[in-house]
C-alpha cells in the first residue's frame, strides 16, 4: 500500500501487516465494493481499543509510580480520548490512507475526529494481530509521549501542577518571588515554585503572573523527568 512518510514512518516495512488494509478500510468502502464481501475497520478497532487501554494503562503505571488509581485513570481517559487520538492520527497523515467510499468522501468523513480515531485503533489492532503485543505496545508508547508532552500544558500549569504534587501525597506548591529587574515600564520577575522540600523550577515574565505560570511549566517538566 501507498502510505504518507509519516505513517510509514510510525510503522516501517508493512509487508508484514496483512492486516493494514482492512484496518485503513471505513465501512462506507466496504459497502461499496463490487467484488465479494470486504471487511472494513470495526472489528480490528474493537482490538485495538482493548490493546491501547492496556498499554496506556501499563505505560502511565511504569511512568507514574506515586500516583493515585485515581489520577491514573484522568490521565488514562485523557490520551485515549478521540480528540488525543485524532490528534495523533493527524500528525502521521492517516486520514490520507483511509480508504472511504465516495459519498463519506465527499462529506469529509477522512477528516472528522471520531473516523480517524476509530482507524487508529484499528491500526494498532492490526499491528497486534500481525507483529504481537510488544510491537503494539511500541506504537501505543509514541501515542503516549505525544498525549503527555500535551497534557502538561493542555490546562492552566498551576492548577495542572498542584494536581500532579497533590497526587504524589504533596501540599500544594509554593511560589517565591526572587527577582525583579528592569525600568518601570519594562519589569521582568523571576519566580520560584517548589513542592515536595525541592526546587521544581524557575520562570520569567513581564508579570508576576505570567512568571509563575512558566515556573509551573518547568515544575510539570521537571516532574515528567522524574517519572
Amino acid at each position: 500500500m501507498a502510505l504518507p512518510e509519516a505513517l510509514r514512518a510510525l510503522l516501517g516495512d508493512t509487508a508484514d501487516l496483512p492486516h493494514l488494509e482492512q484496518a485503513l478500510t471505513h465501512p462506507s468502502y466496504a459497502n461499496e465494493a463490487k467484488r465479494g464481501r470486504r471487511e472494513d475497520y470495526q472489528r480490528l478497532e474493537f482490538l485495538g481499543d482493548a490493546v491501547l487501554q492496556l498499554c496506556v494503562s501499563e505505560a502511565l503505571f511504569d511512568a507514574h509510580p506515586d500516583a493515585r488509581e485515581g489520577e491514573l485513570s484522568r490521565m488514562r481517559s485523557r490520551i485515549v480520548s478521540t480528540e488525543s487520538l485524532a490528534a495523533f492520527a493527524r500528525e502521521v497523515e492517516l486520514g490520507s490512507a483511509l480508504l472511504l467510499g465516495r459519498g463519506a468522501d465527499a462529506a469529509g468523513e477522512r477528516h472528522q475526529a471520531n473516523v480517524l480515531a476509530d482507524a487508529l485503533e484499528a491500526v494498532i489492532g492490526a499491528v497486534y494481530l500481525d507483529r504481537g503485543p510488544e510491537q503494539a505496545r511500541e506504537v501505543v508508547r509514541a501515542i503516549h509521549a505525544r498525549a503527555e508532552t500535551e497534557l502538561l500544558f493542555s490546562r492552566d500549569p498551576k492548577s495542572e501542577l498542584q494536581e500532579r504534587v497533590q497526587a504524589l501525597g504533596g501540599a500544594s506548591p509554593r511560589y517565591e518571588l526572587v527577582e525583579t529587574s528592569g525600568p518601570d515600564h519594562r519589569r521582568e520577575f523571576l519566580v520560584r515554585v517548589e513542592a515536595m522540600g525541592q526546587m521544581l523550577g524557575e520562570g520569567r515574565g513581564r508579570s508576576k503572573k505570567s512568571a509563575e505560570q512558566e515556573a509551573a511549566k518547568r515544575g510539570l517538566l521537571a516532574l515528567a523527568e522524574r517519572g
